[in-house]
């Protein structure tokens, strides 16, 4: 599978952006997508799962409540929805898939395969 990233932007705080990660070549709705954010500095670290059999969904503690990933099967695309942006989410945020991880797995981006480019997020406050 070949993701591409795209829904980066400029935004205040407060605001929202939708991150889509699309797959070019391949069958998004036969992986396991993750997002990844590294920011200025950081390492990249875990920000929400989309589980490809069940549609399950997991999340970092630092975004619960604020950001939404989904799947649009029809439009190849998992989505992230980020709502309520807060500075401390300015980073480059990157998708990812595997169809080989179980759910204990599923917020080390080793376990992922294939990777998208970066999309950059800037929240200003």
């Amino acid at each position: 599978v070949q993701l591409q990233a795209s829904g980066g932007g400029l935004v205040q705080a407060g605001g929202s952006l939708r991150l889509s990660c699309t797959a070019s070549v391949g069958t998004i709705s036969r992986y396991t997508v993750g997002w990844f954010r590294q920011a200025p500095g950081k390492e990249r670290e875990f920000v929400a799962a989309y589980k490809w059999n069940n549609g399950g969904t997991f999340y970092a503690d630092s975004v619960k409540g604020r950001f939404t990933i989904s799947r649009d099967n029809a439009k190849n695309t998992v989505y992230l929805q980020m709502n309520n942006l807060k500075p401390e989410d300015t980073a480059v945020y990157h998708c990812a898939a595997d169809n080989r991880i179980i759910s204990s797995s599923i917020r080390y981006e080793d376990e992922y395969d294939y990777w998208g480019q970066g999309t950059l997020v800037t929240v200003s406050s």
